[in-house]
């Protein structure tokens, strides 16, 4: 990975990890905890790919494993977030570009949701049965909503701000002018909203184009009435 990447994805994971045991932790949310750390691996495998996406999930969960106050095995959570990691990478498309907000948000609901079971499946081989006393269905479906709804304010901006971060061509392309099509953080915005923001600053720069146009024409004609009238 390169350099500006490694210290990137660092200060995000230790920003979110700080907020995710100071804050969310604190909350006593019935069921799951919105997991601030597992959203930035899935926003920076995204922009990533996978091979980046698994080693900054490996490096994030093992962080959380050792974060206090952890009480299960360390590693476990670092291999549950390597292979997210691994697995959100695939899924980015070859353009880095999603059609519509449904795709980002499948991701975050099947990661969510992913996540969870791989937690209880490696507790389950190490002799951890929390899960089962907890419930693991609620746990399933309270993680991946907290998840859901937290994700819009933060997978958007930790994408944008990766790809910025490393003068990606899809943030600003290389003749200088707006990137072409949506972007996956952009398209995500967009597409919650129903906003479409490109297509609206092109038509106030027609309609500007149009009003400079219209005013430079009634100029002449004023000009070419006033010479006749000398004549």
């Amino acid at each position: 990975m390169r350099f500006n990447r490694i210290l990137l994805s660092g200060t995000l994971v230790a920003v979110a990890l700080v907020i995710q045991v100071s804050v969310l932790g604190r909350l006593q949310l019935p069921g799951a905890v919105p997991d601030l750390v597992l959203l930035t691996v899935v926003a920076l495998a995204l922009v990533y790919g996978p091979v980046g996406g698994a080693l900054i999930g490996f490096g994030a969960g093992l962080l959380a494993d050792l974060a206090p106050p952890a009480d299960h095995a360390a590693g476990r959570y670092a291999l549950v977030l390597c292979l997210i990691g691994y697995l959100v990478g695939l899924v980015r498309p070859d353009t880095g570009r999603f059609r519509s907000a449904w795709g980002p948000m499948l991701t975050v609901v099947a990661a969510a949701m992913s996540s969870t079971l791989l937690y209880a499946g490696v507790g389950a081989l190490v002799g951890d049965t929390a899960a089962r006393h907890v419930g693991l269905v609620g746990l399933l479906f309270t993680a991946t909503l907290y998840d859901l709804l937290l994700a819009p304010f933060t997978v958007p901006f930790l994408m944008a701000l990766a790809r910025r971060a490393e003068n990606d061509p899809m943030a600003v392309e290389a003749n200088g002018g707006p990137p072409q099509g949506k972007d996956v953080a952009s398209g995500w915005l967009a597409g919650g909203t129903g906003l479409r923001i490109g297509s609206q600053r092109g038509g106030l720069r027609l309609k500007t184009a149009r009003g400079r146009a219209n005013r430079a024409g009634r100029i002449k004609g004023v000009k070419g009435v006033k010479s006749v009238k000398k004549l």
